[in-house]
């Protein structure tokens, strides 16, 4: 997993996952286990999941030909409300593409240690193939 910045402003971790190294074999089994983890939080929020190859070109919007699936996995973990501004932040989400030979799993870096923690758990745990 490596930690960079998208558009030169965004700090977002990125894992690159050989369809080999893990035992998802889809975009779907990959939200299975997502959602898995985030069940076993007890302070984590599951939302839903956006579909955002099919939002993408429904409205004939541009998808790199790379890209076979691609999904957006939301929940928050949300353990206080300080201020209103924080709302900004909030809810996270767990990108998950399909590029046929592997799945690029990416997040934006939360503002909370225990979070960003949790989920970089998640993604290094895909890589389960035994």
């Amino acid at each position: 997993m490596k930690q960079t910045l998208l558009q030169e402003k965004y700090p977002v971790f990125v894992a690159e996952i050989d369809k080999d190294e893990t035992a998802c074999r889809s975009v779907d089994e990959v939200v299975e286990y997502l959602q898995a983890r985030i069940a076993e939080k007890e302070k984590v929020s599951f939302i839903g999941v956006f579909d955002h190859y099919a939002h993408t070109k429904a409205i004939g919007g541009e998808i790199n030909p790379d890209i076979r699936a691609a999904v957006d996995v939301m929940f928050c973990f949300g353990f206080a409300l300080p201020n209103p501004q924080v709302l900004a932040v909030r809810p996270r989400s767990i990108g998950v593409a399909d590029l046929g030979n592997r799945f690029v799993v990416s997040f934006l870096e939360a503002p909370m240690k225990p979070a960003n923690e949790a989920m970089e758990a998640w993604v290094k745990g895909l890589r389960n193939k035994v």
